[in-house]
C-alpha cells in the first residue's frame, strides 16, 4: 500500500500526487508555508491526509517561530534583560517578561494556523487539525511547559493524528465491509484511498476490507474532473493492490449503473453537516442522484473528524472555487478557449436524503442522520480522542 507522507528528521516528506501515475516524486517540506502550498496545489489531498499534513505543518510553524525569537536573542546578546527573558521562557518561568514573550509566540502560532486554514476552506479536517495543535500549545503554556517541552509534545500530538488516522481507517473498513454485498460491483468517485489519508483509506479502505473478504467483483472508478483523481490515483491504487477496477468518465456513471450491474456506491467526504448533508469532490451530487434513480444504495465513508457539528445543513458549507485554468487546460494541453468563462467549484453537496448510510470508525450511521450524528457527537466528546492534558 502506497505511503502518503513521512515525518523524518524534523521534515514532512509528501508524496507529490500531481505527478502520479507517471512518476513517484517526493516533496521535502521544512516550513509550514511549503505544506500550505502543497495543500493548495493538491500535491497532498484528501481530507484526512490534509489534516495530518496540517498537524505536522503546525509543528514546523512552532519551530520557525521559536527560531525567529532565538535569532532576535542572539542579535541582542548585549541586553541582559532580553537574555533573561528568553531564558525564563526556555526553562519555564512564569514571570511577567516570560509570559509576555509566551503570548507573542502564541499570537504568531495563531497566524500560522490561519494561514494554513486559508489554503483550502472546504475540508473541515484541515481546520480541525490546526485548531487541535493551537489549542494544545495554549494548554501547554498554561501548564508551564518550557519551549523544548512544548516542541516535543506538539510533535507527539502530530504523530498521534497520523497514527490514529490509519487505525480509524481500518475500523471504518471493517464496519463498511458489512454493508458491501457479495459479488459487489462498486462505483466510487474521486480518490478516497490511502493517498487521501495516512493509510488504508476511507471509501477505498472499505473496498480494500471487502476485497479481503472476497466480496469485490469489480470497482468502477469515475475519472473525476478537473484533475482526474479517480483515473490517475484511484485506478492506480487499486491496480497496485490487485483489486479489479474499470475507469469511466464522469458522464458515464448513470449509464454504467444501468448496464454494468453496479449494486453499491461508496465515496469519501470533506465535510458533513449535523443533518447529514455531505460535501465531497464535485460530481458526487450527480452520482448520488443517479444512484437514487436506479435504486442503488449510496454510502459515505468518513472519520468523525469530518463532521462539522456546528453546521445545521449543507447550505452552510463553504465551497472552494478553483482556478479556471484547471478546466481550460490539462497537463499543459489546451482543452478550452483561453478566454472562455469557467465555473470550477471543487466540491458539491449531496443532500442527506440521498445517503443510505455514513460509515465511520464508530460504526455505520443511518437515517435519520440528525439523530445518529447527534449520538456520534456525544461519543466523540466523551472519548476526547484528541486532546492534550498536562
Amino acid at each position: 500500500m502506497v505511503e502518503t507522507m513521512k515525518w523524518e528528521n524534523g521534515k514532512l516528506i509528501l508524496l507529490d500526487q500531481t505527478k502520479l501515475p507517471v512518476s513517484v516524486e517526493w516533496i521535502f517540506c521544512d516550513t509550514y508555508q511549503r505544506v500550505g502550498k502543497a495543500i493548495q496545489k493538491l500535491e497532498v489531498r484528501g481530507a484526512p491526509a490534509i489534516g495530518a499534513a496540517a498537524a505536522f505543518a503546525m509543528v514546523l510553524a512552532w519551530r520557525k517561530i521559536v527560531e525567529k525569537y532565538e535569532t532576535k536573542r542572539d542579535a541582542a546578546n548585549t541586553s541582559n534583560m532580553q537574555l533573561q527573558t528568553y531564558a525564563a521562557m526556555l526553562y519555564g518561568s512564569h514571570d511577567h517578561a516570560a509570559k509576555k514573550l509566551q503570548q507573542q509566540l502564541l499570537k504568531d502560532f495563531l497566524q500560522a494556523r490561519n494561514d494554513l486554514d486559508a489554503s483550502r476552506p472546504t475540508a473541515v479536517t484541515l481546520s480541525w487539525a490546526t485548531k487541535l495543535m493551537y489549542d494544545a500549545a495554549c494548554k501547554m503554556a498554561e501548564a508551564g511547559l518550557n519551549l523544548p517541552q512544548t516542541d516535543a509534545e506538539l510533535e507527539k500530538l502530530a504523530v498521534k493524528v497520523y497514527e490514529q488516522d490509519i487505525a480509524k481507517n481500518r475500523k471504518m473498513g471493517d464496519f463498511g465491509a458489512e454493508v458491501v454485498p457479495e459479488e459487489a460491483v462498486i462505483l466510487t468517485h474521486c480518490n478516497a484511498g490511502a493517498l487521501a489519508t495516512c493509510g488504508w483509506g476511507t471509501a477505498l479502505g472499505v473496498i480494500r476490507s471487502a476485497h479481503e473478504q472476497g466480496k469485490v467483483k469489480m470497482v468502477y472508478s469515475d475519472e473525476t474532473r478537473p484533475l482526474l483523481q479517480g483515473s490517475r490515483l484511484t485506478a492506480w491504487e487499486l491496480l497496485e493492490d490487485n483489486i479489479p477496477v474499470t475507469t469511466i468518465t464522469d458522464n458515464m456513471a448513470a449509464w454504467s449503473m444501468k448496464t454494468k450491474g453496479i449494486n453499491i456506491v461508496i465515496t469519501g467526504a470533506d465535510r458533513i453537516a449535523a443533518n447529514g448533508d455531505t460535501a465531497n469532490k464535485i460530481g458526487t451530487y450527480g452520482v448520488a442522484l443517479a444512484a437514487k434513480a436506479h435504486g442503488i444504495p449510496f454510502y459515505i465513508a468518513a472519520p468523525a473528524s469530518t463532521f462539522d457539528f456546528s453546521l445545521k445543513n449543507g447550505t452552510q458549507i463553504p465551497i472552494e472555487e478553483r482556478n479556471a485554468n484547471e478546466v481550460r487546460s490539462f497537463q499543459g494541453k489546451v482543452s478550452a478557449p483561453k478566454n472562455v468563462n469557467v465555473f470550477n467549484p471543487a466540491f458539491d453537496v449531496t443532500p442527506a436524503r440521498l445517503i443510505a448510510g455514513i460509515i465511520t470508525e464508530y460504526g455505520v450511521l443511518r437515517p435519520p442522520f440528525s439523530k445518529s450524528i447527534k449520538e456520534l457527537k456525544t461519543k466523540v466528546l466523551r472519548e476526547e480522542l484528541f486532546t492534550w492534558k498536562a
